[in-house]
């Protein structure tokens, strides 16, 4: 198990005070399930580079010691003694305890500085969850890059690694940085290498303070991070609402006016709400979902009487494995499972399985496929496909200075082959609408900045008689 923490700027050898272990020699530590070595693999005065490295006996695991099970092969032949889980986490308190607490007697200006930091987390078990990564930690403000590989390249038919080399980047303090990755590595996981009691709920507060209560996926953090403790993620959960509660109690007393705080709408939950109304305003009683993800428009279409029948298609059989797991398929309702079809398939080939709908949605998926390509998406869609609506959503670039710890001409997601801005939409829905005999009604989503718009527009395409 591998973390590397890179520090840029000036003077950046300070990075040992922070982290109080001295860059000029390696050290060793003893942890209960094996050793842990620090090193620094380059220092300089523009970049220095901290290693925490964890060498784990994988027998002494098996032997009725910390991470066992009951015993047979499994204790044997598993991952946990090479995949970044739980065991990290406890080695960061272990080692870096003082630099988690944001302490640092020789430095603490520096510490209590913002810092270009860059953290590598080396074999994080996301089990071909494509979006896990960024959910957890581009809310935080980091650019995040995942990289993962075949399990075999002599076995293409073993498929894609469950595992991902992660690397998080951002300008934060290095006491957040090491909260985040304490908390968020068993998520990834969602298994502990030890007992979990009631203590554990008051470790995720402390570490998750200032910040997991304003995520927008808080509730499946504290979910995963307990794994099978509901009881204590239901805790943990109601302590951070009653906390957001009383914070927003205090806000109101020192306003003259008695009115109720405004409780911000998170931008995807909007996003859905809208694109569901609008497929209800079209009169639609079909509709196929186009890059369905993990199906949370299709959950949302499922619930509604006007929607006779639903089809959800992605490119990604794991995302749609995932997608049938996260719908319960296998336990659903026989009226609910009757209207749902779930198929694999890619947007830019003609599919006679896309005919024959009264509206078909696009959210936030054409910005993912490569511009070369467009023109292949707009057949299979607009001519072939031909339904009656269609309702398309897209980022819009020109809001992207919205966004604080966004860099000055980035994209707002490492895969995203582009970003329009209003104009370029709005031409795009023209060139659409002259070649294909549409109409098309565009929108916004999201708030609204005066000068740059929404985060997102919204194109609802209307066939011509």
């Amino acid at each position: 198990m591998l973390l590397t923490i890179t520090y840029e700027g000036n003077n950046t050898q300070e990075l040992g005070y922070l982290l109080h272990k001295n860059p000029e020699r390696a050290q060793m530590f003893e942890l209960s399930y094996g050793k842990a070595y620090v090193f620094y693999p380059e220092v300089s005065d523009t970049k220095t580079t901290a290693a925490l490295l964890l060498d784990i006996d994988p027998l002494d695991l098996a032997r009725g010691k910390v991470g066992s099970k009951d015993g047979g092969l499994f204790d044997y032949v598993n991952d946990r003694p090479y995949a970044s889980t739980s065991f990290m986490s406890t080695a960061i308190v272990r080692i870096f305890g003082t630099a988690m607490s944001g302490r640092c007697d020789k430095r603490q200006e520096l510490a209590d500085t913002p810092l270009n930091l860059t953290a590598k987390i080396y074999s994080l078990k996301d089990n071909g969850d494509t979006d896990l990564a960024r959910e957890l930690f581009e809310p935080l403000g980091y650019t995040v890059e995942t990289a993962r590989t075949k399990l075999d390249d002599s076995f293409p038919e073993w498929g894609i690694s469950p595992y991902i080399d992660l690397t998080i980047s951002g300008n934060v303090r290095l006491s957040e940085l090491l909260n985040h990755i304490y908390v968020l590595i068993p998520v990834f996981d969602k298994q502990k290498h030890y007992y979990i009691s009631e203590d554990e709920i008051q470790k995720l507060l402390d570490h998750g303070e200032g910040w997991l209560a304003d995520h927008p996926y808080r509730e499946q953090i504290t979910r995963r991070y307990f794994t099978a403790r509901k009881s204590y993620a239901r805790k943990a959960l109601d302590i951070l609402l009653s906390d957001e509660l009383a914070e927003d109690n205090a806000d109101d007393a020192e306003t003259t006016e008695n009115t109720e705080k405004e409780q911000r709408t998170p931008l995807n939950t909007q996003r859905l709400e809208t694109v569901k109304n609008a497929v209800l305003a079209s009169g639609a009683s079909t509709v196929i979902d186009l890059g369905c993800g993990e199906c949370r428009l299709t959950s949302l279409l499922l619930n509604e009487q006007q929607i006779k029948k639903i089809t959800a298609c992605d490119v990604s059989v794991s995302v749609l494995e995932k997608a049938a797991q996260r719908l319960h398929l296998d336990r659903m309702q026989p009226y609910r499972r009757n209207k749902l079809t779930l198929m694999q398939a890619s947007l830019t080939y003609r599919d006679k399985r896309f005919e024959g709908f009264d509206c078909a949605c696009v959210v936030e998926v054409i910005e993912h496929i490569e511009p070369m390509r467009l023109p292949a998406f707009e057949r299979a869609v607009f001519e072939f496909a031909a339904p009656g609506t269609v309702i398309l959503t897209t980022p819009n670039i020109e809001y992207n200075t919205n966004y604080e710890h966004m860099q000055e001409n980035t994209l707002r997601h490492g895969d995203h082959r582009f970003e329009w801005t209003r104009e370029e939409f709005r031409k795009w829905t023209e060139h659409i609408c002259g070649k294909f005999g549409y109409t098309c009604e565009i929108s916004g989503i999201g708030d609204v900045d005066e000068v740059h718009g929404t985060p997102t527009q919204m194109g609802v395409f209307t066939k011509n008689g």
